[in-house]
């Protein structure tokens, strides 16, 4: 037990107001007798202080719902558990739809709100009768039977599913939030002991590694999925194992905003379960935990404990602190403890009203997560939630019908909105504000993000990786490698002639336009093309990003499918090859609008090259069709897709990436996208964003996984240098990005990218619109042989701050290489002769339609 100094102490910092470290946590969580009604008293007092903040002052909240087996089979061996169990127990390995939409039926019947999924993690993996049933009946897998159902039931009855299939990656994620208002998976605990050591209740069981489940947090997070999880106390784990998975919570709660309840629940053993011996937790020590919860989670969290689960302590677990009871059925029994009964939701209203609360019910999607609308709750769910939520508080509406009402990807129709004009007005009137309204908490929690980059800098200081303290003597040697080895050098050597200067760095340079002359010659080649952002309507949170605007926002925009193909007509009478098209991942947009975008470009233009879609799109597009990365590229392929921007890919380490952006694509499934795409034909090229929360050693793994890539596939074009563009860019505004690299780490990067892939990729491209005109010239006697386009209308960069211009004509690129003496050509997408008609038509335009020409004033 811990002394009762430090008890003391503890409890005066909870009076206090004061945050809680995890140490004074775990100290509290074994306050009892007259200490634990102190903190109990500690606890009530944050919790009410939270419900007055949001108008629901002396409320505790509960959903009515069924609960939906959906399969009781699955691929783990929890040591509790007694849902799970075998195939030959059951009649079938899944319920069937009619089963399915009976329950959901009669639920809806007695007054259900809520549908909840509950199911064993992945059942295919581990038993052939599960793949069976899923094969027989037309699913890929238990997730895609699980969003089929869950759009029966919205369609069919009205319930809103809350869906629990256990751990899920990002992707399951992206594919299944327009099916779900809400999603859950228990956190358990972050005990690695209870899921290593053998004969723990977690041992053999890989779903249950804490990491892994701490990742499913933060991708729910990340894809602003309004999510319910929790801890189970008393299976074996510690009071600072407890401690530290609060803490856990908190951390995710946070930096991303999605963490909409957290359950506090309490081990019950089970007859015919591993654990059937354990004591059941005692409920001082739930309350106490209850507390410590509410404490270190703070008055904005939601905290409940299950009713079933208490026996008569239901004034103890409000005292407590929590403010919500979780769903309660009136028709179906708790499937994961069967053997606790809910109970009834008139007993349950009289004894919260005995403890001085009223009882109100909600939806399975919290209030405030229903107030905010957009990006929380997907723009297909919205008609279904409006339905039975109360408009002012969020709240069950009491009167509400329960009747099913379509669901369906949006009808695809584009139509023309916003400030369409912006490609042309960025360069004149420019934006209207430097960062939108909602900037202080879109993004997530800026203090808890700087959190995690400090964490992250100190474990790079740690390791000795950190950019700096590179001698001379080791340029020295790495230049030596570099100029005898290109494709040899180590990570060590790469990172230390990122720190070349003066002379070292002019010996750099040269040593990669000789392997540029090797590679391609003397050319500097540039292509006639145009950017065409067909929408800059975003929700995904990308911090680096100016661009991306909510749909009410003054600088938003959406193109309608006739002006996207008016401006490829554009570009091709001013002798453009390719169109680029990439835009925001707008909520209202289907899976299937990208392809509509390729055919009414092939449609106007069908000679042009389509060049488009980022992996972001591509996961975007498949996840919202419910089709495979391969079936998805195949369909755009033949849409007319020609090949993909290796866009998306900032830099592909997760460390950064989830200090960067807060929702878009993990490194592994840019590099999944990437490589399908190359697999079924489509070349794309590569890209490297970088000067922001990075460091050198980042850059060095980078450009060597494209290497590594490339080496496997072929399929990239070129490899593509995109210095960060700090002056806009929401992380810079919060002052965590520091504002992009210097001149001299250009021109070591632009250099060391061409050592690297020396042999494996021949084009190294250098952005004008991100570096200024010298050092584009200077590049370009460091390896570089590529500017990219005259891209026409380049917003993106221009609405970070970029200052060089939306466009260049072939006039001014041709300026821009004359003091090099090296040839300039015109070429293709895939770097070929454009043909003699576009030759001429590019000469006649100078490489940019009139449309977006400045006007220059009268002398």
């Amino acid at each position: 037990m811990s002394s009762d100094s430090a008890l003391r102490r503890a409890l005066a910092r909870a009076r206090d107001g004061k945050a809680l470290d995890v140490t004074e946590a775990t100290v509290l969580l074994q306050a009892r007798g007259e200490q634990l009604d102190t903190l109990l008293e500690h606890a009530s007092r944050v919790r009410d202080a939270g419900l007055r903040a949001v108008g629901r002052a002396g409320v505790i909240t509960y959903s009515r719902k069924v609960f939906i087996p959906l399969t009781r089979l699955c691929r783990d061996r929890c040591g509790y558990c007694t849902f799970a169990t075998a195939p030959h127990k059951l009649d079938a390995p899944f319920l069937s739809p009619d089963e399915v939409l009976e329950i959901a039926r009669q639920g809806a019947a007695m007054g259900c709100k809520e549908a909840l999924f509950t199911l064993g993690d992945r059942p295919e993996d581990r038993w052939h009768q599960a793949r069976e049933w899923l094969d027989a009946h037309g699913y890929d897998d238990t997730l895609s039977y699980v969003r089929a159902m869950a759009i029966r039931v919205l369609e069919e009855t009205g319930l809103l599913p809350h869906l629990n299939p256990g751990v899920l990656s990002w992707r399951d994620l992206q594919r299944l939030k327009p099916v779900a208002p809400s999603m859950g998976m228990m956190l358990e605990t972050t005990s690695r002991r209870l899921f290593e050591e053998k004969g723990g209740p977690h041992y053999g069981s890989p779903d249950k590694d804490p990491a892994v489940r701490m990742r499913v947090l933060e991708d729910a997070g990340r894809t602003n999925v309004p999510f319910t999880t929790g801890i189970l106390i008393g299976i074996g784990e510690t009071v600072t194992d407890r401690a530290e998975s609060i803490f856990a919570i908190r951390r995710v709660a946070r930096e991303y905003g999605g963490i909409q309840e957290v359950i506090v629940q309490n081990f019950r053993a089970k007859p015919d379960t591993a654990m059937r011996g354990l004591p059941d937790a005692d409920l001082q020590e739930l309350a106490a935990t209850i507390a410590v919860a509410r404490l270190v989670l703070g008055p904005r969290a939601r905290v409940q404990a299950p009713p079933n689960l208490v026996d008569d302590e239901y004034a103890l677990m409000i005292r407590a602190g929590i403010d919500d009871w979780g769903g309660v059925s009136p028709l179906t029994p708790d499937h994961v403890n069967p053997e606790r009964p809910w109970p009834q939701i008139d007993d349950l209203a009289a004894r919260t009203e005995a403890a001085g609360f009223r009882l109100r019910e909600r939806l399975t999607i919290y209030p405030e997560y229903v107030l905010a609308g957009e990006p929380w709750l997907d723009p297909r769910l919205l008609g279904h939630v409006a339905a039975l939520a109360d408009p002012d508080t969020g709240l069950a509406r009491e009167d509400a019908v329960l009747e099913g009402r379509p669901w369906q990807e949006p009808d695809g129709g584009f139509v023309a909105s916003g400030r369409v004009d912006l490609h042309v007005e960025v360069d004149t009137s420019g934006r209207t504000h430097d960062r939108r309204d909602d900037f202080d908490h879109v993004y997530g929690d800026w203090n808890a993000l700087r959190d995690r980059r400090d964490g992250s800098d100190r474990a790079v200081a740690a390791s000795g990786a950190a950019a700096g303290g590179v001698t001379a003597g080791e340029v020295r040697g790495a230049l030596r490698r570099a100029a005898a080895d290109p494709a040899g050098l180590t990570d060590a050597e790469a990172v230390a002639l990122l720190s070349a200067d003066g002379q070292a760095l002019d010996e750099l340079a040269a040593i990669a336009d000789d392997l540029r002359r090797q590679a391609v010659g003397d050319e500097v080649t540039y292509v006639v093309n145009r950017n065409i952002n067909f929408t800059n309507v975003c929700y995904t949170g990308c911090r680096f990003c100016a661009f991306a605007q909510r749909r009410t926002d003054a600088d938003a925009y959406t193109l309608s499918l006739d002006q996207v193909a008016e401006r490829a007509w554009e570009a091709w009478e001013a002798g453009a090859t390719e169109v680029c098209m990439q835009g925001g991942i707008h909520p209202d947009l289907p899976g299937t609008a990208y392809f509509e975008i390729a055919r009414a470009v092939k449609a106007r233009t069908p000679d042009m090259h389509v060049h488009a879609f980022s992996p972001m799109e591509v996961i975007n597009g498949a996840a919202r069709t419910n089709m495979s990365i391969r079936g998805w590229l195949e369909a755009a392929k033949e849409a007319g897709v020609d090949s993909l921007p290796g866009t998306a890919a900032e830099i592909l380490d997760d460390d950064v990436r989830w200090v960067l952006t807060k929702g878009k694509l993990p490194a592994k499934e840019w590099v999944e996208v990437i490589t399908t795409a190359h697999q079924v034909g489509i070349p794309t090229t590569s890209t490297m964003m970088y000067g922001h929360v990075d460091n050198h050693l980042h850059w060095v793994r980078h450009i060597k996984l494209i290497r590594r890539l490339q080496e496997e596939t072929g399929g990239f074009s070129e490899f593509v240098l995109l210095p960060f563009v700090h002056t806009s860019a929401p992380i810079y505004l919060a002052g965590i990005a520091r504002p992009g690299p210097t001149a001299q780490e250009n021109r070591a990067v632009h250099a060391l990218a061409r050592i690297l892939l020396h042999g494996a990729i021949k084009n190294i491209q250098c952005s004008w619109v991100k570096l200024r005109d010298d050092l584009c010239r200077q590049v370009l006697q460091g390896g570089v042989n590529d500017l990219g386009g005259t891209l026409m209308e380049e917003t993106i960069s221009r609405m970070a701050g970029s200052e060089n211009g939306s466009y260049k004509t072939i006039t001014e690129l041709r300026e821009m290489v004359a003091v090099t003496g090296r040839p300039v050509r015109q070429r293709t997408t895939e770097y070929g002769e454009p043909a003699p008609e576009r030759l001429r038509a590019a000469a006649a335009s100078d490489g940019v339609c009139g449309s977006v020409r400045r006007v220059l004033p009268m002398a």
